[in-house]
């Protein structure tokens, strides 16, 4: 039997054809992992497909007891099919009709019950991915709050959204994407809250991925929906929280779940989305308007510290006489941008360096770094202290941005601007600051505004992001996802 790629063939109704179908080309004796037990069943063969550590070995157990004693308890004239129909204990049991559906389901982790003589075969849920337990992600770490972080297994991933939300209209569609891996992803929303035509942009888009397998996962869709390019800002916003993800359902965001991913795809995104913490949200409202504000001065030191600083060695004449201290006290034969490009670049062969370092060695590689290379550079006359100065506080900032992608990117624009300062001196950085300011507010991602609220401009909205406002006065889910339903608090249901 001879079987195209691209056509679903119906199921064989002989056992036998189908052991040759898997023996032929998915790799039956071949492959350890694929496992084959077959039974009779009242004078009729049945035969069981699972594959090894994707299947709990205990149900798998029960399963095939429980339909080794229907020859104890059943007589041979007995309809076999509705037997084993019934005798399949599991919350899940769904019939198929073809071999690519088969094959799919068993490579999900799923147990496929062939009976000799149907037309159909069944498709038992007795899932058990590997993985690790929930905890909480290093990136979004909290003082105060839930614990529990998305892991890689797509199951698992819902159930932490569900348990947050238990609401009839809460969908997970989903869709396999890649001819070869098939992978689950989720596209998860409010059916009654959700744009649609958010909905069926996301749904188009991933429906239209052609390639063969996403083994980087929601990278790689987001490279998909977004065709990214060159440009260096996110335009959608990833978390590994599982009440980060519920919170932004619930304000009619697409939540789009990929499975062997612990982190998820919060569309639409704007700049300032990538500002928020949950940690914000933990707090009372003056506080967590404190702490937006920090990070917000951390965000704007990050980008335009470095480069306002090299304007005014530049052009000490910009600066007032109280503060012509700002500026390198000691003389150094390196230009001053150099030394600057030098020091950031220190800084990322640092952070790159930690994150390939085993945790316990990590820590003493950063003290060497800071206590001995930086000090010796300084006596050697390779750096000015002011530059170490600056540079880490700029650096600091990067850290202190939430959103992972955002700091690297803004420290992209950090570097593009000391380059138009050190060429152009003040015209440089009004320039540059204006391309940079035109740059982000012409951006759109899936058709919304990237610097929404302030272009467009709506003041409510603005004071939502200036100040944490208490939950009691969000009575208003964002304008900016289009919301069906624009009430959070609705006092007549």
């Amino acid at each position: 039997m001879v079987i195209s790629e691209d056509q679903k063939w119906p199921i064989p109704q002989s056992v036998t054809e189908i052991e040759h179908y898997m023996k032929q080309r998915v790799g039956l004796g071949i492959s350890f992992d694929l496992n084959l037990r077959k039974l009779k069943i009242l004078n009729t063969d049945v035969h069981i497909y699972s594959v090894s550590g994707l299947c709990d070995t205990r149900f798998l157990i029960e399963l095939i007891e429980e339909l080794v004693e229907i020859n104890d308890h059943e007589k041979r004239s007995a309809d076999v099919f509705k037997i084993i129909e019934n005798r399949l204990v599991n919350q899940s049991v769904l019939p198929i009709y073809t071999l690519s559906d088969l094959v799919t389901f068993l490579f999900s982790g799923q147990t496929a019950v062939v009976i000799d003589g149907a037309d159909r075969a069944f498709i038992v849920d007795v899932r058990n991915y590997p993985g690790r337990t929930p905890q909480e992600p290093d990136t979004e770490k909290v003082v105060r709050g839930a614990r529990d972080g998305f892991v890689e297994n797509i199951i698992m991933n819902t159930a932490l959204i569900r348990r947050r939300i238990r609401d009839e209209r809460l969908r997970f569609e989903l869709i396999r994407v890649g001819k070869r891996s098939k992978t689950d992803v989720a596209i998860t929303y409010l059916e009654d809250v959700a744009d649609p035509d958010l909905l069926n942009i996301i749904r188009k888009e991933i429906n239209e991925i052609n390639i063969d397998g996403i083994p980087m996962a929601d990278k790689t869709i987001e490279e998909f929906i977004i065709k990214q390019g060159f440009n260096p800002y996110p335009r959608i916003r990833y978390t590994e929280r599982a009440d980060v993800a519920a919170a932004h359902i619930l304000e009619g965001h697409v939540i789009i779940v990929c499975d062997t991913s612990p982190s998820v795809i919060i569309t639409p995104a704007t700049f300032f989305h990538h500002l928020q913490h949950a940690e914000e949200f933990r707090e009372s409202p003056a506080m967590g308007t404190f702490v937006r504000w920090t990070r917000f001065l951390g965000v704007f030191t990050s980008i335009f510290l470095t480069p306002l600083w090299l304007l005014f060695v530049l052009e000490p004449s910009l600066l007032p006489e109280k503060l012509s201290f700002i500026g390198p006290n000691a003389q150094t034969n390196i230009p001053i941008i150099v030394q600057l490009f030098l020091a950031d670049f220190g800084i990322e062969f640092l952070r790159i360096a930690a994150i390939h370092t085993p945790s316990p060695l990590s820590t003493a590689m950063g003290l060497i770094a800071a206590v001995l290379i930086g000090q010796i550079a300084i006596s050697v006359g390779l750096f000015v202290p002011e530059v170490i100065l600056y540079t880490a506080v700029a650096g600091i900032g990067t850290f202190t941005t939430p959103s992972y992608e955002l700091s690297i990117a803004n420290k992209i624009a950090r570097l593009s601007l000391m380059l138009l300062v050190s060429f152009f001196h003040t015209a440089g950085f009004v320039i540059g600051s204006t391309l940079f300011f035109i740059f982000l507010v012409s951006m759109r991602a899936l058709n919304t505004p990237y610097f929404w609220p302030f272009l467009p401009f709506e003041p409510k909205a603005i004071l939502h992001i200036i100040f944490r406002r208490a939950i009691p006065g969000s009575v208003l889910r964002p304008s900016i996802v289009h919301p069906r339903n624009r009430y959070r608090q609705n006092p007549k249901e």
